[in-house]
């Protein structure tokens, strides 16, 4: 099976990009071809052979990721398998492709990998990188019902299939959109602890627009793919996690500047999910209440 990747970048980081295009060449097997995307800004020095795109402007992540995989020819149908990789990231180990070709080969309705994200130096994964409701044992690999953006594989009939990623969430909860849409059609997603990126801890919400666009995304999410009866006992259970938290006043005033935004503007086309991919997401472990 033929693999590409995708690499968004804003430019700010290019020791890093180089790092990490560098543990990219040094895949087993048949060589990745990888495309990086300057969202907005332009692309750093790469190294011969790897293609490069220049956006005049920052549509996103998800709108950068599109514009990736477009790349390679519509829904990316010139490769079998695209990876999503952060640009500060560091693909861990040599056979991360090869285990990708291996998994898509023997399970035909595998769409998505989850791979691991882990602190270079001290080997941690944050439990917000394990995609599923019993995230305490990261090194256990599982069906999940979600994926992490930045450190993934999809099968490139699946954008075929359900179409990319949703332009206009720019930042957050993109990637649940297109798992559940994909789970929808009978693909399966899985999370891999064997495959792990490199990646420094962070917090998400060390993004200035993160608790605005987390809240408005969150709405979206609902009103594009949920069956009515489940739109408001989603976001209702997900009001009250984010008032159990007890974030800040600003971080509180933002997330509902976002989650009345969310109401407010046009989400996109609504194509709520059928009711037995509700049953399958619970017997998965995760149903989408939470």
């Amino acid at each position: 099976m033929k693999v590409g990747a995708v690499i968004i970048t804003m430019g700010n980081r290019p020791d890093e990009l180089r790092a990490l295009l560098g543990s990219v060449a040094k895949q087993d097997g048949d060589a990745v071809e990888v495309v990086v995307v300057g969202n907005g800004s332009p692309v750093p020095d790469v190294p011969e052979g790897v293609r490069t795109i220049e956006l005049p402007e920052n549509l996103g992540i998800p709108g950068g990721r599109n514009v990736g995989i477009e790349a390679f020819g519509p829904s990316g149908r010139g490769v079998d398998i695209l990876l999503f990789l952060d640009d500060d990231g560091l693909l861990a180990h040599h056979d991360t492709a090869e285990l990708c070709r291996e998994a898509f080969s023997t399970d035909p309705k595998l769409g998505i990998v989850s791979f691991r994200i882990a602190d270079p130096e001290t080997g941690v994964t944050q439990r917000r990188h394990v995609p599923r409701l019993r995230a305490s044992d990261p090194m256990r690999s599982s069906r999940v019902t979600t994926f992490l953006g930045g450190a993934n594989a999809v099968r490139t009939q699946v954008f075929a299939e359900v179409g990319g990623l949703p332009d206009e969430f720019f930042y957050a909860h993109e990637e649940t959109d297109l798992a559940w849409r994909a789970l929808d059609a009978g693909w399966m997603i899985d999370y891999r602890s064997d495959m792990v990126l490199y990646h420094p801890t962070t917090a998400p919400s060390r993004h200035a627009v993160y608790h605005r666009m987390v809240a408005r995304n969150r709405v979206w999410l609902a009103r594009r793919n949920l069956p009515a009866p489940l739109v408001p006992v989603y976001l209702g259970v997900w009001l009250l996690l984010t008032l159990a938290r007890r974030p800040s006043r600003p971080a509180l005033r933002a997330w509902f500047g976002g989650f009345r935004e969310g109401w407010t503007t046009s989400c996109g086309p609504r194509r709520p999910m059928k009711w037995r991919t509700v049953w399958r997401l619970t017997r998965l472990g995760r149903p989408p209440v939470i």
